[in-house]
């Protein structure tokens, strides 16, 4: 049932469209239809021009996540499995919002505020991957989905000393592989259709040189 319920208060914090109240509330517009309708930091900020609203749209986001943490983490105690399965629930919850016909955003704010709780190293690595990625391509959702990808195989090829550096650490690193790719696959999962646009756009280039 602490399962459960882990994953619902995430899910629930999750799920409140951030980007959608705020460019609503403040500028009238639909940003699951402006831009590339995804309801994130990234879209608010080009469909706006605010640096501003950007910032606070992803400061929230990655408030529900470290909230749904540490939610977990006062309900049910310092444990691994509850608070991730929080934060995955708060993950799915931004990318799949029912509120809005279940759209949202890329999940990466989200859970890069409860990494900040569970493991401050995960996210590092992720940062640094996503950096060389950025350098190497000079697109951000090459980078992201590139950073994303890369972390999921860390975490089961290098799971048992990421594990070990977690906060707390999982009950046996194969817990942690799984809980931690899971989480980052919700997240691929909305980096596939820009990730096709990318590699699409590359391969009319070279056809057009």
């Amino acid at each position: 049932m602490n399962y459960l319920l882990s994953f619902l208060i995430g899910a629930i914090l999750g799920s409140t469209p951030t980007a959608y109240l705020l460019l609503k509330k403040s500028k009238k517009i639909d940003v699951t239809k402006a831009g590339s309708g995804n309801v994130g930091a990234m879209n608010s900020y080009e469909v706006t021009n605010s640096k501003l609203i950007g910032l606070i749209v992803f400061a929230i986001d990655a408030l529900k996540g470290l909230l749904s943490v540490w939610l977990a983490e006062i309900l049910f105690g310092h444990k691994f499995e509850f608070m991730m399965i929080a934060l995955i629930g708060a993950v799915l919850g931004h990318c799949y919002s029912f509120w809005i016909n279940f759209k949202g955003g890329r999940g990466l704010a989200t859970a890069a505020g409860g990494a900040l709780i569970i493991s401050i190293p995960v996210l590092g690595i992720w940062v640094a991957l996503w950096l060389v990625a950025y350098l190497f391509r000079r697109h951000i959702h090459f980078a992201n989905f590139t950073a994303t990808l890369l972390t999921g195989l860390l975490s089961f090829t290098s799971g048992d000393i990421l594990n070990k550096y977690a906060s707390p650490s999982a009950v046996d690193t194969m817990n942690f592989s799984i809980l931690v790719s899971l989480m980052l696959l919700i997240i691929l999962s909305k980096h596939i259709i820009p990730i096709k646009e990318y590699f699409s756009g590359l391969a009319k280039s070279k056809k057009g040189d």
